[in-house]
């Protein structure tokens, strides 16, 4: 007797199809389980044997052979159990032999009382099925939510084995869920941060919405206290809202890592690991490679708080991510390439005390130990930030509320929307997608969108001259230009727009003296 059920894996944050063959003969019972499984699937065993004689079927005593193709890819996980049942009680008679599971998905772990238990990954799995050629996918009950968001595949919720056999044998349907598209896209208002909290600090505010405009990479230096990490916190709260494309993406990497705690990511990510956080945690790996956390803030913000602090050979594995927007992991099991297109937002003490160049308060710390401390923040990282922005310690006047509030996140989130509308016209016009910010903006595109005036172009060749740019560098505070002028609503670059661009540069020659 044979039979097949399908199944899927995961493979970096990709699903893809596994076959869940079952050989079974009239002979000495033996149990045997093929096809690259990794411990937890072996334990697979264990746990159908149980969750199926809890079901109130009795497991056959027969010699059973498992096999999931491709018997060349690893399998890692428990999402294979409710399909390694299925295709045992198959066999065995208990699933009637002609009933057509070719264009179904079956996912889920069991537990010994056979109940099925939410796994992750369900996402990219069942989007992985649909591709396949698959018309309904069975998944845990607790994950029903979060395939239902995938279009073109009826999902069924499963509570526990002998559920599903009843919606099989036609004794209990099990109702299909589905998700309502108009859910999606509206903020959740209610308990959020909001930039009207932070008192002064106006140019450190105009810095952020510059860098949200156009998605540039921000460093903000200042004493503490100053609210580095305050502002930092808000930012994602003047970001767009996210395209439902993007909300998938995002929600398949948080899926897999198993941090999915909704069924749709809505809102942009905003992670802040901790200096201690190793390189594999940050950029992602491991014997078997998972995502990092600039994956993890995939169309979101990555915020990385005392910058000097992270361990070198960390804070340099962020370099070529911010170049191409993903990262690629070689590892002996294979080749994995996560998406890491984030908003890179650090925040750093002037010096190891904090107080270099604070007028109100007199550094502690020796020139040779502020050097060394600096020093910690290489120049190719530097290159790579668009917008440096000194923050001073706030006043008593602002701390104590009577200075005028700030503006509301509301408020600046539409001039950012504006400014993105802006650009994304241009870009129509030009022939090229939408989409596509100021800060990725290849060569080509930089060339013919960034076109500053006379005036502006001779101010840059002074500001490369004086500040020692590199090619880098020009074309940095060029896209930073051309995002000023997208906000002031502007076609052509002028003076003032390349001036407040050099400005964000000019911390180099004060803390590094580059």
């Amino acid at each position: 007797m044979l039979s097949r059920v399908f199944s899927s894996g995961i493979f970096g944050i990709e699903g893809f199809e596994v076959a869940v063959e079952c050989s079974a003969w009239d002979r000495i019972p033996r149990f045997d389980l093929v096809g690259l499984p990794d411990a937890a699937v072996k334990e697979a065993k264990g746990r159908v044997q149980s969750a199926c004689e809890n079901s109130g079927f009795k497991f056959p005593a027969l010699d059973i052979m498992i096999n999931l193709a491709p018997a060349d890819v690893k399998k890692e996980g428990t999402a294979f159990d409710l399909a390694i049942l299925a295709s045992i009680l198959q066999c065995a008679g208990v699933i009637p032999y002609d009933y057509d599971f070719s264009d179904k998905c079956l996912v889920g772990e069991l537990s010994l009382s056979g109940e099925v238990r939410a796994v992750g990954g369900v996402l990219p799995m069942t989007v992985s099925a649909r591709d396949s050629g698959k018309k309904e996918i069975f998944v845990p009950f607790d994950n029903a939510g979060e395939a239902a968001v995938v279009d073109g595949i009826t999902v069924y919720g499963v509570r526990s084995f002998k559920e599903l056999v009843n919606h099989i044998k036609g004794s209990e349907r099990i109702t299909p869920e589905s998700y309502d598209r108009a859910c999606f896209g509206h903020r959740d208002a209610v308990g959020a941060l909001d930039f009207s909290e932070v008192r002064g600090q106006y140019k450190a505010k105009r810095a952020l919405e510059v860098a949200a405009a156009g998605g540039h990479n921000i460093l903000m230096i200042g004493p503490p206290g100053a609210g580095k990490s305050m502002l930092a916190k808000r930012l994602p709260t003047i970001l767009p809202d996210l395209a439902f494309s993007e909300a998938i993406e995002t929600t398949k990497i948080h899926s897999v890592t198993g941090t999915l705690k909704s069924n749709l990511i809505t809102e942009r990510p905003f992670r802040a690991p901790h200096h201690t956080v190793s390189r594999i945690g940050m950029v992602g790996g491991g014997a078997s490679p998972k995502p990092g956390e600039i994956s993890m803030a995939h169309n979101g913000v990555l915020f990385l708080d005392e910058l000097p602090e992270f361990p070198k050979s960390v804070s340099e594995s962020l370099r070529q991510p911010l170049e191409d927007g993903v990262v690629t992991v070689t590892r002996a099991v294979g080749t994995v390439v996560y998406p890491a297109s984030f908003m890179l937002v650090c925040a750093m003490n002037p010096c190891k005390c904090g107080y270099f160049g604070d007028p109100n308060k007199q550094c502690t710390c020796s020139a040779a130990a502020t050097k060394k401390y600096l020093e910690r923040v290489s120049g190719p990282l530097l290159d790579r930030i668009d917008i440096e922005i000194e923050l001073p310690s706030v006043s008593y006047d602002e701390i104590s509320g009577k200075s005028a509030p700030g503006e509301p996140s509301a408020k600046i989130r539409e001039r950012v929307n504006a400014a993105r509308e802006f650009c994304n016209e241009r870009l129509k016009r030009g022939g090229d997608p939408e989409g596509v910010l100021n800060a990725k903006m290849s060569v080509d595109m930089l060339h013919r969108y960034c076109k500053p005036t006379d005036e502006a172009s001779e101010l840059m060749r002074q500001a490369f001259d004086s500040l020692g740019l590199s090619a880098r560098g020009h074309d940095r505070v060029l896209r930073v230009a051309r995002t000023v002028a997208d906000l002031d609503g502007s076609e052509q670059i002028r003076p003032e727009h390349v001036a407040e661009a050099i400005m964000y540069r000019s911390l180099d020659r004060k803390y590094w003296k580059r």
